[in-house]
């Protein structure tokens, strides 16, 4: 197959009030804001466009595992231990709802954090192999 999908370029998320919410990630997680309206906003975040979409009540981009436990829908990586160390200690400043750093079992260390409208996101001292050919050697 010559045509592949390359990346994700939008992730959309719900979320209460498209106001409060877009002035969150552009103050916790410095976003940029691009454009906004009483039903979206447009960020970009992470290398990617991320979409705020007003939406009904106790709506979230998590969902359950088989085991019942709520699952992220999202992992952001960041470059080694230290840089998520640094944000932990960054994301608790700034009192965001964070989780403990964590020992999966797995290369490197994750935590979770939510944003005000119960989005749950997870963050991992790894950074994907390709990634960090193209941007960091």
């Amino acid at each position: 197959m010559e045509n592949k999908l390359l990346r994700i370029g939008t992730t959309y998320l719900p979320v209460r009030n498209v106001d409060l919410s877009s002035e969150w990630y552009v103050t916790k997680l410095g976003a940029v804001l691009n454009y906004k309206d009483k039903d979206k906003a447009i960020l970009d975040f992470a290398n990617q466009s991320i979409f705020l979409v007003k939406a009904q009540e106790n709506q979230s981009a998590n969902f359950y595992n088989s085991y019942g436990e709520v699952c992220f829908s999202l992992t952001f990586e960041v470059n080694g231990l230290k840089a998520l160390e640094d944000i932990h200690r960054e994301f608790k400043e700034k009192d965001m709802r964070v989780g403990q750093i964590e020992n999966r079992g797995h290369s490197g260390r994750n935590f979770v954090f939510y944003d005000p409208d119960g989005n749950k996101f997870d963050v991992w001292s790894e950074l994907s192999p390709i990634f960090k050919e193209k941007f960091f050697d």
